[in-house]
């Protein structure tokens, strides 16, 4: 059998959808955005995909691309995936040469990946000189078997929940809230905020977000709470950031701001919320548990180090 690693294609857009699911079935994944990603990519990420082919099948790909807005320059990212039914022939290290390469002549001098917690991806990692060093976890809520929790019969004076739909002419208020929410995450590889137009397009337009399901916490009119919800028209959402800025936290506005999302995913005809935290983020994953969320997966962030002579 012939195994070649070649850059991704407009016609790969759906098997490589396919083969995010089966490899990381907490990931939302369509050809809409795969495809999306890759021609709307801006040319600092140097960004490539690879795809694996096998026999004429694609069974494997990585996403190989520099960090957008890093605090410091030369961070990376590829994380390679292989269908779980062609694994050990070779398709993962292929892979992420590849990747390792391109990235190498685009000025990386560190590269990132997220690893199941699985000892045959750990092994793999380590092969290739990689170290762990910080845990993720990864939550489900089956929304077919369980009621989201209700939302607050009457908000506080001052306070209001809008959808994401209600800033769709004005958004940059919320990119606002959405970097400084996020200025304090833990991360270890110092990505930072993109700016505002690559964040309008690859955040706010991605084929993903759905705008009605997006909550956001209006505080005297003043945002101060959201929850980005995406979703897969296949019955699944994911939470694609919540966060409350410093000054207003402490005032439980994170939870109904994401219950709201999980109350419309449902009317929606989501029948499963995916989302993950870093295992140091306490306040996020404890506001989950009470949302209902269950651990469904762990992953572990890796990092290698890229040497030059």
């Amino acid at each position: 059998m012939t195994l070649t690693v070649r850059d991704f294609r407009p016609a790969d857009a759906k098997a490589v959808a396919d083969l995010r699911r089966a490899c990381a079935p907490y990931l939302l994944g369509t050809p809409q955005g795969v495809a999306w990603e890759v021609s709307t990519a801006c040319a600092a990420q140097r960004l490539r995909l690879f795809a694996a082919e096998l026999d004429g099948r694609i069974v494997g790909s990585v996403r190989a691309a520099l960090l957008p807005g890093g605090v410091l320059p030369g961070r990376a990212a590829a994380t390679p995936y292989v269908h779980p039914g062609h694994r050990g022939r070779g398709a993962g290290r292929a892979l992420l040469s590849a990747a390792e390469e391109h990235l190498a002549a685009a000025g990386a001098d560190r590269l990132f990946a997220r690893v199941v917690d699985e000892p045959g991806a750990h092994s793999f990692a380590r092969r290739h000189r990689y170290h762990r060093t910080r845990p993720a976890r990864r939550l489900r809520l089956d929304l077919a078997a369980t009621e989201p929790p209700p939302l607050p019969s009457a908000l506080p004076a001052g306070v209001r929940l809008l959808t994401g739909a209600d800033l769709e002419a004005d958004p940059r208020p919320l990119y606002a809230a959405y970097a400084e929410a996020g200025a304090d995450e833990p991360d270890d590889s110092a990505s930072g905020t993109p700016a505002y137009e690559d964040w309008l397009r690859h955040t706010w337009e991605h084929p993903h977000i759905d705008l009605d399901l997006t909550s956001v916490v209006t505080v005297d009119g003043e945002i101060a709470s959201f929850s980005l919800a995406a979703t897969d028209d296949l019955g699944r959402c994911a939470s694609a950031r919540t966060g409350t800025r410093p000054a207003f936290r402490g005032r439980g506005l994170a939870r109904p701001a994401k219950a709201a999302c999980l109350h419309r995913a449902r009317d929606h005809g989501c029948t499963e919320a995916f989302t993950g935290n870093d295992a140091a983020d306490t306040p996020m994953l404890t506001i989950n548990r009470r949302l209902g969320y269950r651990p469904f997966a762990e992953e572990w962030r890796y990092v290698r180090e890229v040497w030059r002579g």
